[in-house]
């Protein structure tokens, strides 16, 4: 007997997307802070006898910027940042598999986020603060009434 699944909302869909490219973004930086940690010396070195020469000015401004945090403070962004590349995973697979627990698990992060871009937003307006909050607002809401129009649905069975 063939097993019919449904068909996913686009809006769904599209979510599952965006955590999985967020996810992505997430490991990416957190690997590039460890591989940075570990050269940390070289990349100094690196500053010292060929940026702070006046070439290259874009990457001159990140690695100022870079080596100028403490190298414990780097060590703990990338463990938070690889940490949360991996919750961010959990919460695609839940909203995939269209798990409850999915559901809850990105309504709780969402929305502990929303008060700080609120914040964010009130110190400073700009577009990608606004996109941000935007979609993180959009997402909230879809999935808040999905969640109650599920549990309403179990309640009337």
């Amino acid at each position: 007997m063939a097993l019919r699944t449904k068909k996913k909302p686009l809006a769904l869909i599209a979510i599952i997307i965006y955590k999985c490219f967020t996810a992505m973004i997430l490991a990416i930086a957190s690997i590039a802070i460890f591989l940075a940690l570990g050269n940390y010396q070289n990349l100094l070195r690196f500053a010292d006898n060929y940026i702070l020469a006046g070439k290259r000015e874009i990457i001159k401004f990140i690695l100022e910027k870079l080596l100028a945090l403490n190298p414990k403070t780097l060590e703990f962004s990338g463990f938070v940042m690889g940490l949360y590349a991996i919750v961010t995973v959990f919460e695609a697979v839940g909203l995939w598999y269209e798990k409850a627990w999915g559901t809850v698990l990105v309504l709780v992060l969402v929305g502990i986020s929303l008060p700080a871009e609120i914040f964010e937003l009130i110190r400073g307006i700009s577009v990608i603060k606004l996109i941000v909050f935007a979609i993180n607002a959009a997402l909230f809401g879809y999935l808040l009434r999905e969640f109650a129009n599920r549990k309403h649905q179990e309640r009337k069975l």
